[in-house]
């Protein structure tokens, strides 16, 4: 059975504007492929039914299900969407990256490495133009302008852009609070929020199980909180008011934070800017 009425989605960004609309109706096993597909939209644009449904943990028939139910013929037809948002003059980045290994001989082993994260950097910044929501990026600066006190919470593997905002939001006279856990305190440093101030919660997969539990607590105390995680489909996502995606591409399995810290950055400067009446 379809879940929607209207033509189905014939570019990326609108097919990503469908998914989200109907993320919560989705079974189980859709909602797998969902996330599957927008963290790897190269490997549903190249790869085959099978190559896809077993990366995926699913049955190639699911697959066809996913895409039947979102309004395309199959498979197939839908992969033609993750094929158009890499066409054009230039060379897949992956395309570009598996070039480089070919020669990976005749350079440098460091310079392989360098040049796989440098591209991965690219795609993640690039991905990001393509898929930022101008509408939404300003109500999540409006929005966190009007707070009293900005609490940051970021863990893990999003720590470097919790901290490096709060160091930007202090050079630029903004009040925050880096909730950092140390010494188990996370808990007693959010203890001060109030529905005045804002979080701005940082997670992407596997998400760090305190900042969901930190950012939950305040949305029940009626904090507004501003996520920054990787999917429509991310726990953060569910819990926040206003939610900005960054989906960062990986080398060799490790992924980039380039995308992320150029966000981090535009909303650092665009709050003080419009504090400032800018």
């Amino acid at each position: 059975m379809r879940m929607h009425d209207a033509a189905p989605p014939r570019d990326f960004a609108a097919f990503r504007a469908r998914l989200a609309e109907r993320a919560q109706g989705l079974p189980k096993r859709l909602g797998q492929i969902a996330r599957f597909a927008l963290e790897q939209p190269d490997e549903i644009a190249f790869g085959t039914a099978a190559t896809v449904a077993k990366q995926a943990g699913v049955q190639p028939s699911t697959l066809v299900r996913f895409a039947q139910a979102l309004g395309y013929q199959g498979f197939s037809d839908l992969q033609e969407v993750f094929r158009g948002r890499l066409r054009g003059g230039m060379p897949s980045y992956d395309e570009r990256i598996a070039h480089l290994r070919e020669h990976a001989q005749a350079a440098s082993k460091p310079g392989v490495i360098f040049h796989g994260f440098t591209e991965a950097a690219e795609k993640s910044l690039q991905a990001l133009r393509e898929a930022l929501d101008p509408a939404t990026l300003d109500r999540a600066v409006e929005r966190l302008a009007g707070a009293g006190t900005i609490h940051l919470i970021g863990l893990r593997r999003s720590f470097p852009i919790a901290s490096c905002m709060a160091y930007a939001f202090g050079k630029l006279g903004v009040r925050s609070v880096l909730v950092d856990a140390v010494g188990g305190l996370a808990a007693e440093q959010m203890g001060f929020a109030t529905k005045a101030d804002a979080v701005l919660a940082i997670s992407f997969t596997p998400y760090a199980s305190e900042t969901l539990a930190l950012a939950r607590d305040a949305a029940s105390h009626g904090v507004p909180v501003i996520a920054i995680t990787d999917s429509p489909f991310s726990p953060l996502a569910q819990t926040a008011n206003l939610t900005l995606e960054v989906a960062e591409a990986n080398f060799e399995g490790f992924r980039s934070l380039a995308a992320t810290f150029a966000l981090a950055m535009t909303l650092a400067v665009a709050v003080a800017e419009r504090r400032r009446g800018g």
